[in-house]
């Protein structure tokens, strides 16, 4: 699986400027465990995960000959620490540092990444921006679908993919099944047409992607024009 099928896309951000305060209480009222920071053109410059900010709690006080042995140390560190302990912004706490993917990394370079340097999440970017995160727990989903889906099982032909896809479609009330137009070639399941909002387009796309035989969906829908969503 490639990590436009892994992402999750429905993110959480934060401009740099944001104070840390209100970072603090994002995470704590949306249950989530990091944030990424971007700037106004959309492209990350950094991640504030629970990590950055239980750090501002476990700066330990300097010793009786703190003072001393700094003058051994090199400095960078040190000011890297002090200012994640006293930073007013989420670009004062955030790391950095990031270890991005495009969207066609495939589910074994997102996880050698994510073992190589230590890190649960990894962003998506297209064009520079952020379109997603990939998440441990996304990883392991994935997992668990191939785990659960038999090996020896008969490859379906696309044209029965195709109708099931259907199928899974009118069994859901929130789909348009009159403006999506969904195709299968290889396995890969195509869905053309109209979406009226991006959660509606995460839903197909997740309807598409547990369907047994399916290999890969490929999300072609545009945004739907003004004079579709009056006739709804």
């Amino acid at each position: 699986m490639l990590a436009r099928d892994l992402m999750s896309r429905d993110l959480v951000v934060v401009a740099p400027e944001t104070p840390v305060s209100a970072v603090t209480e994002l995470l704590a009222s949306r249950g989530i465990s990091a944030v990424p920071v971007i700037d106004a053109e959309g492209s990350p410059v950094g991640l504030v995960t629970e990590g950055d900010l239980i750090r501002r709690l476990a700066e330990a006080p300097r010793g009786p000959l703190g003072w001393f042995l700094d003058m051994f140390r090199n400095p960078e560190p040190l000011v890297a620490r002090f200012a994640k302990a006293h930073g007013a912004t989420a670009r004062d706490v955030m790391t950095a540092k990031l270890v991005t993917v495009p969207e066609d990394a495939d589910a074994e370079t997102i996880a050698r990444l994510m073992e190589q340097h230590h890190i649960r999440r990894v962003p998506v970017l297209r064009d520079g921006k952020l379109a997603g995160i990939v998440s441990r727990a996304d990883l392991l989903r994935a997992v668990l679908r191939d785990v659960q889906r038999p090996a020896d099982a008969p490859r379906q032909d696309d044209a029965s993919l195709l109708r099931a896809v259907v199928a899974a479609m009118r069994e859901q009330p929130w789909t348009d099944t009159f403006w999506v137009y969904p195709d299968v070639e290889g396995g890969v399941v195509t869905l053309y047409g109209y979406a009226r909002s991006e959660v509606l387009r995460d839903g197909l796309r997740l309807l598409a992607q547990d369907i047994p035989g399916v290999t890969r969906v490929e999300d072609r829908l545009k945004p739907m024009p003004l004079i579709l969503r009056a006739a709804l």
